[in-house]
């Protein structure tokens, strides 16, 4: 019995987690879906500039292969590091 009130703080905290991680990549969505003018699910440095700065200042650092754009999932994937 004397787990039951860690169990019940783990749950509580991974809720709050979950939701808090919800958020974010709520915002991230909405920032990206602003910021991709041509809405082709990909940010190119140019339109980053343009609306997500802090992406733009690391581009290179998410642009791993060179693309030359950044994708929505990888964005998420560096904001979730």
């Amino acid at each position: 019995m004397k787990f039951l009130p860690i169990f019940v703080a783990f749950l509580l905290s991974s809720g709050v987690v979950h939701s808090q991680e919800s958020s974010l990549d709520k915002e991230i969505d909405q920032r990206f879906a602003l910021a991709d003018k041509n809405k082709d699910g990909k940010l190119t440095l140019a339109e980053a500039k343009e609306g997500m700065p802090r992406i733009a200042s690391n581009f290179s650092r998410i642009d791993v292969q060179n693309k030359g754009y950044v994708t929505l999932a990888e964005i998420k994937a560096m904001a979730n590091r």
